[in-house]
């Protein structure tokens, strides 16, 4: 897959989110998208997608099959979840039981009958994971998947991502809690200034700094480190 000078803006007279962004995308690649806030990531990630289209540029050989979960998931639909599930199956073509199944794996089996109205950000989060996998995707595109879930959801995200890798699908993750730090191979993508820098993690050039504070501010900071696109690693 391939982005060629893709610039994208929501109106003419708006401001420009990305400006001649060039990228590729091998089959079976894992990167992670990182920037501060409002640099544009969930926007590269929609245009990746196929959500909107590009203002200026080309998005090329996408994969036929694309799983995408936003950051926020529209609960705001007139469904249960395993009739919205249901729903989703049959418009991807695929067996109502891939839900029911993705449910027992993603611990989610006693939301199945509730309203989508009434989860959690963190259910509602395990439902939008849970449709964007139903068919095998050849690109899978998450903003923020790790928000909310659960410990156990968290650890088992990770396989997934490689089993899909491992198929050789493409998965590009943005991620403030930096879940995927440490997994094998994957690439990062820097969002900032309405451009997207790429780099290979053994290649890159790295710092650490060591900060030594009060614990009750730990917490503040770390967030703040995170949103601003750096990885941190809390040692005690």
């Amino acid at each position: 897959m391939r982005l060629s000078d893709v610039s994208f803006r929501y109106s003419r007279r708006s401001p420009w989110i990305l400006r001649d962004v060039g990228l590729s995308l091998r089959p079976g690649s894992v990167v992670e998208v990182t920037g501060r806030n409002g640099a544009g990531k969930s926007t590269l990630l929609r245009l990746l997608a196929g959500v909107v289209p590009p203002s200026r540029g080309s998005v090329a050989e996408r994969p036929p099959v694309v799983g995408y979960a936003p950051e926020v998931f529209p609960v705001d639909q007139p469904f249960t979840v395993s009739a919205y599930l249901a729903h989703m199956a049959g418009v991807r073509r695929v067996s109502p039981a891939s839900g029911t199944a993705l449910a027992e794996r993603l611990n989610a089996t006693h939301l199945l009958d509730r309203p989508l109205g009434d989860l959690s950000k963190g259910s509602a989060q395990k439902i939008g994971l849970i449709q964007s996998l139903l068919a095998p995707p050849g690109l899978l595109i998450l903003d923020e998947p790790f928000a909310g879930l659960d410990e156990q959801t968290r650890d088992e995200l990770p396989v997934i991502i490689g089993e899909i890798a491992a198929r050789g699908g493409a998965v590009v993750v943005s991620d403030h809690q930096n879940q995927l730090r440490d997994f094998p191979g994957a690439g990062r993508w820097l969002v900032a200034d309405g451009t997207v820098a790429t780099w290979d993690g053994e290649r890159s050039r790295r710092a650490v700094i060591e900060v030594t504070m009060d614990a009750a501010e730990a917490d503040e900071l770390e967030q703040k480190l995170r949103a601003d696109g750096h990885t941190t690693r809390r040692i005690s």
